[in-house]
Protein backbone atom coordinates (compact mmCIF):
# COMPACT_ATOMS: atom_id res chain seq x y z
CA UNK A 1 0.00 0.00 0.00
CA UNK A 2 1.43 3.49 -0.89
CA UNK A 3 2.50 5.30 2.40
CA UNK A 4 2.52 9.18 1.87
CA UNK A 5 4.54 11.02 4.49
CA UNK A 6 3.59 14.50 5.39
CA UNK A 7 6.64 16.41 6.82
CA UNK A 8 9.99 15.24 8.61
CA UNK A 9 10.33 13.34 11.86
CA UNK A 10 10.16 14.32 14.99
CA UNK A 11 13.02 15.24 16.74
CA UNK A 12 11.40 15.61 20.28
CA UNK A 13 10.40 12.91 22.54
CA UNK A 14 6.62 12.54 23.48
CA UNK A 15 5.25 15.53 21.60
CA UNK A 16 1.86 13.64 20.66
CA UNK A 17 1.60 11.48 23.13
CA UNK A 18 -0.99 13.97 25.18
CA UNK A 19 -3.66 14.60 22.51
CA UNK A 20 -1.02 17.72 21.23
CA UNK A 21 -0.24 18.81 24.15
CA UNK A 22 1.59 21.92 22.82
CA UNK A 23 0.19 23.26 19.62
CA UNK A 24 2.59 24.28 16.86
CA UNK A 25 0.16 26.54 15.31
CA UNK A 26 -0.89 28.00 18.50
CA UNK A 27 2.29 29.65 19.85
CA UNK A 28 1.56 32.79 18.89
CA UNK A 29 -1.96 34.32 18.47
CA UNK A 30 -4.30 33.02 16.13
CA UNK A 31 -5.02 34.52 12.95
CA UNK A 32 -8.58 36.36 12.73
CA UNK A 33 -11.16 33.87 11.74
CA UNK A 34 -14.15 35.65 9.93
CA UNK A 35 -17.48 33.72 9.02
CA UNK A 36 -16.99 33.12 5.86
CA UNK A 37 -13.38 32.04 5.01
CA UNK A 38 -12.29 30.38 1.27
CA UNK A 39 -8.86 28.37 1.17
CA UNK A 40 -7.54 26.77 -2.47
CA UNK A 41 -5.11 24.52 -2.29
CA UNK A 42 -2.88 25.72 0.73
CA UNK A 43 0.26 23.18 1.93
CA UNK A 44 -0.58 21.12 -1.40
CA UNK A 45 1.93 18.95 -3.08
CA UNK A 46 2.61 17.10 -6.48
CA UNK A 47 -0.29 14.58 -7.08
CA UNK A 48 1.09 11.05 -6.42
CA UNK A 49 -1.46 9.66 -8.88
CA UNK A 50 -2.86 10.10 -11.95
CA UNK A 51 -6.50 10.85 -11.67
CA UNK A 52 -9.55 9.85 -13.63
CA UNK A 53 -12.46 11.83 -14.45
CA UNK A 54 -14.63 10.38 -11.58
CA UNK A 55 -12.07 10.59 -8.89
CA UNK A 56 -11.73 13.88 -6.60
CA UNK A 57 -9.25 16.97 -7.78
CA UNK A 58 -5.57 16.28 -6.63
CA UNK A 59 -6.19 20.16 -5.36
CA UNK A 60 -9.33 20.95 -3.26
CA UNK A 61 -11.19 23.67 -1.13
CA UNK A 62 -12.48 24.86 1.77
CA UNK A 63 -14.69 27.51 2.00
CA UNK A 64 -15.91 28.20 6.25
CA UNK A 65 -19.41 29.64 5.53
CA UNK A 66 -20.80 30.14 8.92
CA UNK A 67 -20.70 29.29 12.60
CA UNK A 68 -23.50 27.30 13.81
CA UNK A 69 -23.15 27.86 17.37
CA UNK A 70 -20.72 29.06 19.77
CA UNK A 71 -19.81 28.81 23.71
CA UNK A 72 -19.46 24.93 24.03
CA UNK A 73 -17.62 23.85 26.38
CA UNK A 74 -15.21 20.83 25.50
CA UNK A 75 -17.33 19.60 22.66
CA UNK A 76 -16.58 16.03 21.40
CA UNK A 77 -18.74 13.65 19.80
CA UNK A 78 -21.13 15.02 17.07
CA UNK A 79 -24.16 12.95 15.37
CA UNK A 80 -27.16 14.23 12.87
CA UNK A 81 -31.00 14.42 13.82
CA UNK A 82 -33.02 12.72 11.03
CA UNK A 83 -34.53 16.33 10.68
CA UNK A 84 -30.90 17.97 10.55
CA UNK A 85 -30.23 19.11 13.95
CA UNK A 86 -27.18 18.12 15.75
CA UNK A 87 -26.36 16.23 19.17
CA UNK A 88 -22.81 17.15 20.90
CA UNK A 89 -21.14 16.11 23.67
CA UNK A 90 -19.35 17.24 26.15
CA UNK A 91 -16.37 15.67 27.43
CA UNK A 92 -15.68 17.88 30.66
CA UNK A 93 -19.51 18.30 31.50
CA UNK A 94 -20.91 15.02 30.29
CA UNK A 95 -24.00 16.50 28.74
CA UNK A 96 -25.13 16.14 25.60
CA UNK A 97 -26.79 18.98 24.10
CA UNK A 98 -29.29 19.44 20.60
CA UNK A 99 -28.27 22.16 18.61
CA UNK A 100 -30.38 23.38 16.09
CA UNK A 101 -29.49 23.36 12.28
CA UNK A 102 -31.21 26.90 11.26
CA UNK A 103 -30.62 28.77 14.00
CA UNK A 104 -27.68 27.36 16.56
CA UNK A 105 -30.21 27.64 19.59
CA UNK A 106 -29.18 24.98 21.96
CA UNK A 107 -31.37 22.83 24.01
CA UNK A 108 -29.77 20.91 27.09
CA UNK A 109 -30.77 16.87 26.46
CA UNK A 110 -29.44 15.69 30.16
CA UNK A 111 -26.31 14.40 31.77
CA UNK A 112 -25.29 11.26 31.59
CA UNK A 113 -24.98 9.77 35.17
CA UNK A 114 -21.39 8.08 36.18
CA UNK A 115 -19.22 9.96 33.93
CA UNK A 116 -16.08 10.88 35.56
CA UNK A 117 -13.79 13.12 33.25
CA UNK A 118 -10.05 13.21 34.18
CA UNK A 119 -7.48 14.36 31.69
CA UNK A 120 -8.20 12.71 28.14
CA UNK A 121 -11.27 11.12 29.91
CA UNK A 122 -14.75 11.93 30.04
CA UNK A 123 -18.19 11.94 27.59
CA UNK A 124 -16.27 10.87 24.37
CA UNK A 125 -18.31 9.81 21.10
CA UNK A 126 -21.81 9.28 20.67
CA UNK A 127 -23.79 8.38 18.02
CA UNK A 128 -27.30 7.99 17.14
CA UNK A 129 -28.80 4.03 16.44
CA UNK A 130 -29.34 2.48 12.89
CA UNK A 131 -33.49 2.42 13.90
CA UNK A 132 -32.98 6.32 15.72
CA UNK A 133 -36.49 6.89 13.74
CA UNK A 134 -38.12 3.57 15.77
CA UNK A 135 -36.01 3.47 18.83
CA UNK A 136 -34.98 6.89 19.21
CA UNK A 137 -31.94 5.69 21.32
CA UNK A 138 -28.81 7.59 21.61
CA UNK A 139 -25.49 5.74 22.06
CA UNK A 140 -21.98 7.27 23.96
CA UNK A 141 -18.66 6.13 24.81
CA UNK A 142 -17.68 7.76 28.25
CA UNK A 143 -14.96 7.57 30.69
CA UNK A 144 -16.20 6.34 34.15
CA UNK A 145 -14.32 5.86 37.59
CA UNK A 146 -13.47 1.87 36.95
CA UNK A 147 -12.87 2.05 32.91
CA UNK A 148 -14.46 3.29 29.55
CA UNK A 149 -17.74 1.66 28.03
CA UNK A 150 -20.26 2.33 25.80
CA UNK A 151 -24.26 2.74 26.95
CA UNK A 152 -27.27 4.00 25.26
CA UNK A 153 -30.26 6.18 26.45
CA UNK A 154 -33.41 6.78 25.43
CA UNK A 155 -34.21 10.65 24.17
CA UNK A 156 -37.88 12.01 24.71
CA UNK A 157 -37.73 14.27 21.49
CA UNK A 158 -41.21 15.09 23.01
CA UNK A 159 -40.49 15.94 26.37
CA UNK A 160 -40.91 20.10 27.15
CA UNK A 161 -38.20 19.94 30.42
CA UNK A 162 -34.51 20.96 29.35
CA UNK A 163 -31.93 18.76 30.69
CA UNK A 164 -34.43 16.00 31.68
CA UNK A 165 -34.90 14.87 28.43
CA UNK A 166 -32.35 11.60 28.49
CA UNK A 167 -33.43 7.97 29.92
CA UNK A 168 -31.14 5.83 32.45
CA UNK A 169 -27.90 4.56 30.67
CA UNK A 170 -28.11 0.69 29.39
CA UNK A 171 -25.17 -0.39 29.30
CA UNK A 172 -23.66 -2.68 26.53
CA UNK A 173 -20.43 -3.12 26.80
CA UNK A 174 -18.37 -2.49 29.49
CA UNK A 175 -14.84 -3.07 30.70
CA UNK A 176 -12.35 -1.30 28.30
CA UNK A 177 -9.18 0.18 30.01
CA UNK A 178 -9.09 3.68 31.03
CA UNK A 179 -6.30 6.39 31.66
CA UNK A 180 -5.32 9.74 31.87
CA UNK A 181 -4.43 9.81 28.07
CA UNK A 182 -5.20 7.56 25.28
CA UNK A 183 -8.88 6.49 25.81
CA UNK A 184 -9.98 6.42 22.11
CA UNK A 185 -13.75 6.71 22.28
CA UNK A 186 -14.96 7.69 18.86
CA UNK A 187 -17.63 5.45 18.24
CA UNK A 188 -19.89 5.17 14.84
CA UNK A 189 -22.40 2.89 13.01
CA UNK A 190 -20.74 1.12 9.33
CA UNK A 191 -22.95 0.94 6.55
CA UNK A 192 -23.82 -2.77 7.79
CA UNK A 193 -25.60 -1.41 10.54
CA UNK A 194 -22.70 -2.69 13.32
CA UNK A 195 -21.23 -0.60 16.22
CA UNK A 196 -17.80 0.13 15.64
CA UNK A 197 -16.09 2.07 18.44
CA UNK A 198 -12.12 3.10 18.86
CA UNK A 199 -9.92 2.34 21.63
CA UNK A 200 -7.30 3.63 23.10
CA UNK A 201 -4.17 1.64 24.88
CA UNK A 202 -4.10 4.13 28.01
CA UNK A 203 -0.32 4.53 28.10
CA UNK A 204 0.31 0.68 28.37
CA UNK A 205 1.99 -0.13 25.69
CA UNK A 206 1.83 -3.80 25.56
CA UNK A 207 -2.28 -3.29 25.60
CA UNK A 208 -2.33 -2.76 22.03
CA UNK A 209 -0.80 -6.34 21.08
CA UNK A 210 -2.63 -8.42 23.61
CA UNK A 211 -5.94 -9.41 21.99
CA UNK A 212 -7.70 -10.13 24.79
CA UNK A 213 -7.78 -6.18 25.96
CA UNK A 214 -10.03 -3.99 24.18
CA UNK A 215 -7.27 -1.28 24.54
CA UNK A 216 -5.79 -0.26 21.61
CA UNK A 217 -8.34 -1.41 19.40
CA UNK A 218 -10.71 -0.67 16.60
CA UNK A 219 -14.08 -3.26 18.02
CA UNK A 220 -16.90 -4.01 16.24
CA UNK A 221 -20.32 -5.14 17.91
CA UNK A 222 -24.07 -5.68 17.27
CA UNK A 223 -26.16 -2.63 19.14
CA UNK A 224 -26.60 -4.33 21.78
CA UNK A 225 -22.52 -4.64 22.18
CA UNK A 226 -22.68 -8.57 21.31
CA UNK A 227 -19.66 -9.78 19.04
CA UNK A 228 -20.11 -10.36 15.86
CA UNK A 229 -20.15 -14.30 14.02
CA UNK A 230 -17.65 -12.86 11.09
CA UNK A 231 -15.35 -10.81 13.59
CA UNK A 232 -11.88 -12.03 13.62
CA UNK A 233 -11.93 -13.75 16.76
CA UNK A 234 -15.14 -16.06 17.61
CA UNK A 235 -17.00 -14.52 20.85
CA UNK A 236 -14.29 -10.87 21.11
CA UNK A 237 -15.09 -7.46 19.80
CA UNK A 238 -11.96 -6.86 18.83
CA UNK A 239 -12.34 -6.27 15.25
CA UNK A 240 -8.45 -4.90 14.41
CA UNK A 241 -5.37 -4.13 17.03
CA UNK A 242 -2.00 -2.65 17.39
CA UNK A 243 -3.44 0.84 17.96
CA UNK A 244 -2.72 3.55 20.04
CA UNK A 245 -5.28 5.84 20.31
CA UNK A 246 -8.19 5.81 17.34
CA UNK A 247 -10.14 9.18 17.52
CA UNK A 248 -11.65 8.92 14.20
CA UNK A 249 -13.46 6.55 12.05
CA UNK A 250 -14.95 7.10 8.74
CA UNK A 251 -16.53 5.17 5.69
CA UNK A 252 -15.78 6.19 2.60
CA UNK A 253 -18.15 5.42 -0.89
CA UNK A 254 -16.65 1.80 -1.37
CA UNK A 255 -17.56 1.14 2.13
CA UNK A 256 -13.75 0.73 3.60
CA UNK A 257 -13.46 1.58 7.08
CA UNK A 258 -10.55 4.35 7.66
CA UNK A 259 -8.51 4.96 11.01
CA UNK A 260 -6.94 8.04 12.31
CA UNK A 261 -4.13 7.19 15.06
CA UNK A 262 -2.08 9.00 17.15
CA UNK A 263 1.71 8.75 17.24
CA UNK A 264 3.79 8.85 19.92
CA UNK A 265 7.55 10.79 18.89
CA UNK A 266 7.75 9.95 14.81
CA UNK A 267 4.35 9.79 13.02
CA UNK A 268 0.87 9.98 13.47
CA UNK A 269 -1.00 8.13 10.81
CA UNK A 270 -4.27 7.15 8.81
CA UNK A 271 -5.05 3.70 8.66
CA UNK A 272 -7.32 1.78 6.08
CA UNK A 273 -8.63 -0.76 8.28
CA UNK A 274 -8.90 -4.63 7.50
CA UNK A 275 -10.54 -7.11 9.81
CA UNK A 276 -7.72 -9.12 12.34
CA UNK A 277 -5.09 -6.15 10.66
CA UNK A 278 -2.36 -5.41 13.09
CA UNK A 279 -1.08 -2.05 13.07
CA UNK A 280 2.07 -2.22 14.91
CA UNK A 281 2.06 -0.79 17.90
CA UNK A 282 4.03 -0.34 19.78
CA UNK A 283 6.54 -2.41 17.41
CA UNK A 284 7.05 0.11 14.55
CA UNK A 285 5.18 4.11 14.34
CA UNK A 286 4.17 5.29 10.68
CA UNK A 287 5.59 3.54 7.68
CA UNK A 288 7.94 0.39 8.77
CA UNK A 289 7.94 -2.18 5.69
CA UNK A 290 8.03 -5.14 7.91
CA UNK A 291 5.70 -8.44 7.80
CA UNK A 292 2.81 -8.86 9.56
CA UNK A 293 1.85 -4.95 10.30
CA UNK A 294 -0.27 -2.91 8.13
CA UNK A 295 1.59 0.12 7.22
CA UNK A 296 -0.34 3.33 7.21
CA UNK A 297 -1.64 5.22 4.12
CA UNK A 298 -0.94 9.12 5.13
CA UNK A 299 1.48 9.90 8.03
CA UNK A 300 2.46 13.01 9.75
CA UNK A 301 4.37 14.30 11.62
CA UNK A 302 2.60 14.85 15.31
CA UNK A 303 3.25 18.92 15.58
CA UNK A 304 1.46 18.97 11.83
CA UNK A 305 -1.55 16.77 12.88
CA UNK A 306 -2.41 15.02 16.11
CA UNK A 307 -5.50 13.59 14.23
CA UNK A 308 -8.59 13.07 16.11
CA UNK A 309 -12.13 13.21 13.86
CA UNK A 310 -12.30 11.99 10.54
CA UNK A 311 -14.95 11.69 7.58
CA UNK A 312 -15.66 11.23 4.02
CA UNK A 313 -16.89 13.54 1.68
CA UNK A 314 -16.33 14.39 -1.90
CA UNK A 315 -14.01 11.74 -2.51
CA UNK A 316 -11.70 12.34 0.31
CA UNK A 317 -10.88 11.93 3.89
CA UNK A 318 -11.25 15.14 6.25
CA UNK A 319 -9.60 15.04 9.23
CA UNK A 320 -9.60 17.21 12.25
CA UNK A 321 -6.03 18.31 14.09
CA UNK A 322 -5.73 19.02 17.20
CA UNK A 323 -2.05 20.12 17.94
CA UNK A 324 -1.78 21.01 13.98
CA UNK A 325 -4.57 23.10 14.33
CA UNK A 326 -5.57 22.61 10.62
CA UNK A 327 -8.05 19.98 8.50
CA UNK A 328 -6.50 17.79 6.27
CA UNK A 329 -7.38 16.42 3.10
CA UNK A 330 -6.57 12.95 1.75
CA UNK A 331 -8.05 12.22 -1.91
CA UNK A 332 -8.77 9.13 -2.43
CA UNK A 333 -8.11 6.59 -5.34
CA UNK A 334 -10.64 3.92 -4.48
CA UNK A 335 -7.96 1.03 -5.15
CA UNK A 336 -5.97 -0.02 -1.91
CA UNK A 337 -2.79 0.07 -3.55
CA UNK A 338 -3.18 3.58 -4.78
CA UNK A 339 -3.88 5.56 -1.83
CA UNK A 340 -4.05 7.93 -1.22
CA UNK A 341 -4.51 9.73 -4.93
CA UNK A 342 -2.61 12.86 -4.41
CA UNK A 343 -0.59 14.43 -1.29
CA UNK A 344 -2.94 15.37 1.50
CA UNK A 345 -3.45 18.84 1.89
CA UNK A 346 -3.85 21.43 5.20
CA UNK A 347 -6.62 24.23 5.56
CA UNK A 348 -7.36 26.53 7.85
CA UNK A 349 -3.79 26.30 10.15
CA UNK A 350 -4.50 28.35 13.14
CA UNK A 351 -7.58 30.25 12.17
CA UNK A 352 -9.63 28.31 14.87
CA UNK A 353 -7.36 26.49 17.06
CA UNK A 354 -7.38 22.70 17.94
CA UNK A 355 -10.06 21.00 15.75
CA UNK A 356 -11.90 17.91 17.46
CA UNK A 357 -14.43 16.55 14.74
CA UNK A 358 -15.24 16.97 11.43
CA UNK A 359 -18.91 15.33 10.47
CA UNK A 360 -20.22 14.47 6.72
CA UNK A 361 -23.51 16.65 6.35
CA UNK A 362 -24.10 15.76 2.35
CA UNK A 363 -22.89 16.60 -0.25
CA UNK A 364 -19.90 18.79 -0.36
CA UNK A 365 -21.32 20.19 3.17
CA UNK A 366 -18.94 19.28 6.54
CA UNK A 367 -19.49 20.50 10.27
CA UNK A 368 -16.29 21.48 11.83
CA UNK A 369 -16.02 21.22 15.31
CA UNK A 370 -13.11 22.88 17.48
CA UNK A 371 -11.34 22.21 21.01
CA UNK A 372 -9.81 24.98 22.45
CA UNK A 373 -11.56 24.65 25.90
CA UNK A 374 -10.29 21.16 26.26
CA UNK A 375 -7.59 22.77 28.66
CA UNK A 376 -4.73 22.31 26.56
CA UNK A 377 -6.36 25.17 23.78
CA UNK A 378 -6.16 28.71 24.47
CA UNK A 379 -9.68 29.88 24.23
CA UNK A 380 -10.90 33.17 22.69
CA UNK A 381 -14.39 34.52 23.14
CA UNK A 382 -17.04 32.55 21.67
CA UNK A 383 -15.18 29.32 21.67
CA UNK A 384 -16.36 26.48 21.51
CA UNK A 385 -17.80 26.44 18.22
CA UNK A 386 -19.28 24.36 15.74
CA UNK A 387 -18.23 25.76 11.69
CA UNK A 388 -20.32 25.25 8.73
CA UNK A 389 -18.10 23.89 5.63
CA UNK A 390 -18.11 23.46 1.74
CA UNK A 391 -15.59 21.72 0.73
CA UNK A 392 -14.03 20.36 -2.76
Amino acid sequence: MAVLAVGALVLAAGCSSQEGAQSAAGQGARSPAGSATAESNPGASPSASRPAADLPPAKGSVKVVSTLTEGLDSPWGLAALPDGDLLVSSRDKGTITRVDAKSGKKTLLGTVPGVAPAGEGGLLGIALSPTFGTDHLVYAYFTTASDNRIARMLYDEKGTTPGQLLGAPDTILRGIPKGSLHNGGRIAFGPDHMLYAGTGETGDRGLAQDKKSLAGKILRMTPDGEPLHGNPQADSVVYSYGHRNVEGLAWDNHKRLWASEFGQDTWDELNLIVPGGNYGWPEVEGKAGKAGFRDPVAQWKPSEASPSGIAFAEGSIWMAALRGERLWRIPLSGTADKEPLAAPQSFLKGKYGRLRTVLAAGGNKLYLVTSETDTRGTPKPGDDKILVLEVR
